[in-house]
């Protein structure tokens, strides 16, 4: 069986097209058809529905899924057993979006690793969507997210509390940023809450979808915008980006995403150096928001 196959089937289950997992695959989409029709030839039954308005599973589809999962999940086992390098008994595999290394990622892996010696960690980085069809396929077995996606053998739950707040590479007050501010899209619910609490600047004449990126753009220039606390502390302590009097602050947690079927005795001590981990970035982050408490601050 060619494990890119089921793959391939699992994508398409998973967004209801061929075209959305062409994308997801970085394969054309008459790739993705050829490789869902030798997995049907091989069957001997149609999977899938085809339709203008996408893909639906077939009643041989379903009963396979459950199926194409488990072959998945012992192919990444048996892939990851392999690669154990010598003098390591277990392995553990992550992700983590761009901007949750500097305060949790890194950290967690030494937290691991000294809770656990004789674990092999292996990390990646990526978009939620890449990190969340990782943990489907199995490549990894938890993520760092700021905006989790519920698939099914998967566990979502609350790891910190992160906040955004304004940011700019000067010194400005909040009624003179129009010119410098740059709009990053953290998502809906912040370009909601962002329209409703500075109408303003709303449409800046720059405007980025690289969240982890932008604040190395932003401080190098003459620029400002919203970030992770957290993640531009660094920045701030030198005095290389400044807190913007006045500004709101706009709620951002981030998850942390388990398989299910995670070893008990992993998932146990990884849940407590996380838990210590976000615990000690937590009061990292107050500590930023702090120097801001001098003027007032509306929180949404």
């Amino acid at each position: 069986m060619d494990i890119t196959l089921i793959k391939t089937f699992i994508e398409v289950a998973n967004t209801g097209s061929f075209v959305g997992a062409s994308e997801r695959l970085f394969v054309t989409q008459s790739a993705v058809s050829l490789r869902v029709q030798r997995l049907e030839d091989s069957l001997g039954h149609a999977l899938f529905k085809r339709s203008k308005s996408g893909a639906l599973l077939t009643c041989e589809g379903e009963q396979f899924i459950q199926y194409a999962l488990s072959l998945l999940k012992i192919w990444e086992e048996a892939r990851q057993q392999i690669a154990i390098p010598e003098g390591y008994s277990r392995s553990f595999s992550f992700g983590a979006q761009y901007t949750l290394w500097h305060r949790l990622g890194f950290r967690w892996i030494d937290a691991l690793q000294t809770a656990m010696p004789d674990l092999s960690v292996h990390a990646e980085m990526g978009m939620s969507d890449r990190l969340t069809r990782f943990l489907v396929e199995g490549v990894i077995q938890a993520a760092l997210l700021y905006t989790p996606q519920l698939r099914p053998g998967l566990i979502v739950e609350p790891v910190i509390g992160e906040e955004l707040i304004l940011v700019s590479s000067f010194d400005v007050d909040l009624q003179d940023i129009a010119e410098a501010y740059v709009f990053v899209d953290w998502g809906p619910e912040f370009t909601h809450m962002h329209a409703t609490a500075l109408p303003h600047l709303t449409n800046s004449g720059r405007s980025l979808s690289l969240g982890g990126l932008a604040a190395d753009y932003i401080v190098n220039r003459r620029a400002a915008a919203y970030l992770p606390a957290r993640s531009v502390q660094r920045y701030i302590d030198v005095g290389r980006l400044h807190i913007v009097a006045d500004a709101p602050r706009f709620p951002y947690p981030a998850w942390v995403v388990w398989r299910q079927d995670l070893d008990p005795k992993i998932l146990a001590e990884a849940r407590r150096t996380l838990s210590d981990v976000a615990q000690a970035a937590e009061k990292q982050q107050n500590i930023t928001l702090d120097k801001g408490n001098h003027v007032s601050v509306t929180k949404y």
